[in-house]
């Protein structure tokens, strides 16, 4: 019925988006042509079986259409797609559905976070994509909402508030994942002393199956499960965990196993990062920084694995994590491939959580390597009372930057990258402390550390890696100018795309690593691509928009020009839209200022401002402005933009970016 209604009209869009569901998502697993889970499949290998654009002609591949996302902060969605009909989110939690076959607007969703409490979350208000079963479109609000959509009309079916508490700074920024008819979402804000958990919906109705969460409550009071009750006895109770919060929320990646019947979720960092602070007696701190496998049904827990005992460094899991079936030692074995921020490759066997291997994919200094247990052999100075420069630091050798696996190679597809930081350990932490010098504490952050007060000398670098999984070693790379480049997608036709931080979509030779071909896109990329079949004709879409945490304060690329989704074709022939250049006036001078006012200003600056806002004049600035490049005029005035009618105070201290909104520094 829905094949032979008109393409893109109501009831078309209606037929193929009501026939997504469990079975048509594992069925689609064997030709590719739609993407109707945000990783392609429930294993999320982001492999697509689709061929026709290949290494002989992926050079002819030509822009069909652009589609423009009246956005000017981090896009980070990778676009699902079925029959033509794709959702597509951008920042601030928006959600699109754009006709595929003409990138013609068929709806907006904008669930109407409100614009001023972007401060809530730690990395840009991003939004990576939306779930689709049953004619429904699941997303998750920046505020902490989870939304169920009509994907014929983008009318709200039920929305369900899954925040369980309102002190601390909740938020959603990751895509949900539905499967036999359970929506499930986690929650970020492990910075702000958040209790990390997540939480499964009745699809239908939006009623609460089932919650597991990633750390104890107070010890004082019943824990909610046996697995809580054995996690507290890993946590030095003089920390005070249930107050400061604990952390491990689980942000990001979320698999399923139809086959054990079993939900993998990865969880964050500790809070605050440092366990001297957190846990002064020590202890591994569960269910930090682990995989965890839950029963699907229930939410029970099965097993874990802490990949980084007692964090101590904000090396969260909750980066993509890809199932695969592979031979290791002469033996099938059914395994999950792991990258976390923490610079190790991780074999697990999936189904009971054994430790396989895991080999450094980049430098580091915390660890030497890991032992026949799977327990890190760690560098004693990495937790030690002094200033250590991280290696990686907290943005992670890898982040949420979405990894592929093409079997046909036998490769990971892996965004790697380096941004020095340098880790000065704090004594004491009072919880919510707005302090000068406290970096973020304006906002709500509890870290534990003062970051960069000593100059990190480790370097720079953003890379592509084909890292093969069986024997842990590199087959090639791509050197790239900068960090924060975007996700990948590999395909059986021996390619690999992935866009990059300086505004270039690429597709490799997925055995070599030869540049085949790229276009400009007009600003920097972190998202992923997508892939699939059209009236018989394979596209290929990635959504544009530079951002996330890095991308707040430092770009590579003097393009701004708005979130896009491109979309290519062999032999496409559109245009390219026109791209915008970043204005800046140059570096500031000739603000008068009393120089005994510098520590001070600088201290608050720190607390309050450097966040987003990078540091004035050596930053370049990214999707928020740099002050080191506004007008004189405006710094000369800067007290009647902080301290006049349009003030707005966080948790008691004044705070630039929120008022910076009405000089244009950020979105609204």
């Amino acid at each position: 019925m829905a094949q032979n209604a008109p393409k893109g009209t109501a009831h078309h869009v209606k037929g193929v988006t009501s026939a997504v569901d469990s079975s048509s998502i594992k069925a689609n697993t064997a030709t590719s042509k739609d993407w109707p889970t945000i990783g392609l499949d429930y294993a999320e290998t982001r492999f697509s079986k689709l061929n026709q654009i290949n290494t002989d002609n992926v050079k002819n591949l030509g822009l069909m259409w652009s589609y423009s996302l009246d956005s000017s902060r981090g896009v980070e969605a990778t676009p699902v797609v079925v029959d033509g009909i794709m959702y597509q989110t951008a920042s601030w939690s928006v959600v699109h559905a754009i006709d595929a076959r003409t990138g013609k607007k068929i709806w907006t969703f904008d669930p109407g976070v409100d614009r001023e409490k972007g401060y809530k979350g730690c990395c840009d208000v991003v939004n990576r994509g939306v779930a689709l079963y049953k004619g429904r479109v699941f997303g998750g609000a920046y505020d902490g909402r989870l939304i169920a959509l009509d994907a014929v009309t983008g009318q709200k079916v039920w929305e369900k508030d899954t925040l369980i508490d309102k002190e601390h700074s909740y938020t959603i920024t990751g895509a949900p994942r539905v499967f036999n008819g359970k929506v499930l979402i986690g929650n970020g804000g492990a910075e702000y002393g958040a209790r990390g958990y997540v939480t499964a919906y009745d699809a239908d109705s939006g009623n609460q199956v089932w919650r597991w969460f990633t750390v104890p409550g107070d010890p004082s009071k019943p824990f909610e499960d046996s697995s809580m009750e054995a996690a507290a006895k890993t946590w030095d109770p003089a920390g005070k965990w249930w107050i400061n919060g604990g952390g491990g929320t689980a942000w990001d990646t979320i698999t399923f196993d139809p086959d054990l019947n079993l939900i993998y979720i990865g969880t964050g960092n500790g809070s605050p990062w440092n366990r001297n602070v957190r846990s002064p007696a020590g202890g591994d701190n569960l269910y930090l920084v682990s995989l965890v496998a839950l029963n699907a049904d229930t939410g029970k827990y099965v097993w874990h694995y802490q990949e980084t005992p007692g964090d101590h460094w904000d090396y969260t899991s909750a980066q993509p994590m890809i199932l695969a079936d592979i031979n290791i030692d002469g033996a099938p074995r059914k395994v999950i491939l792991h990258a976390p921020k923490n610079g190790f490759f991780f074999i697990l066997d999936r189904t009971n959580g054994k430790f396989i291997s895991a080999k450094n994919f980049v430098d580091v200094n915390w660890a030497t390597g890991y032992d026949a247990n799977g327990r890190p052999i760690e560098v004693p100075a990495a937790r030690g009372d002094e200033a250590y420069d991280s290696v990686p630091g907290p943005y992670g050798a890898h982040n949420w930057h979405p990894m592929s696996f093409n079997p046909q190679t036998g490769l990971v597809y892996l965004p790697a990258q380096g941004v020095p930081l340098n880790l000065t350990p704090e004594k004491n932490l009072t919880h919510n402390e707005v302090a000068p010098g406290k970096f973020a504490s304006a906002a709500g952050w509890n870290v534990g550390f003062m970051l960069n007060a000593t100059p990190p000398k480790a370097p720079a670098f953003g890379r592509l890696l084909a890292w093969d999984p069986v024997k842990q070693k590199e087959a090639w790379r791509a050197e790239y100018v900068a960090p924060w480049n975007g996700g990948t997608l590999t395909t059986a036709g021996n390619l690999v795309f992935q866009g990059t931080a300086d505004g270039r979509f690429i597709a490799y030779n997925a055995t070599t690593g030869e540049k085949l071909w790229e276009s400009p896109t007009g600003t920097g990329v972190v998202a992923a691509a997508s892939t699939y079949l059209i009236d018989g004709v394979q596209y290929v879409s990635v959504a544009v928009g530079w951002g996330g945490v890095f991308g707040i304060a430092v770009r590579a690329t003097e393009l701004q020009s708005p979130g896009t989704v491109y979309t290519f074709a062999l032999n496409g022939k559109a245009a390219l839209p026109t791209f915008v250049k970043y204005q800046t006036e140059g570096l500031l001078e000739g603000v008068k200022y009393d120089p005994k006012d510098v520590p001070e200003g600088t201290a608050i600056y720190v607390a309050a401002c450097a966040q987003c806002h990078g540091v004035p004049g050596v930053d370049n600035g990214g999707n928020v402005r740099n002050l080191g490049y506004v007008s004189t005029e405006t710094i000369a005035n800067l007290k009647d933009f902080v301290f006049g009618a349009c003030r707005i105070t966080l948790r008691g201290a004044p705070s630039i970016l929120m008022s910076a909104r009405i000089i244009g520094w950020v979105e609204v």
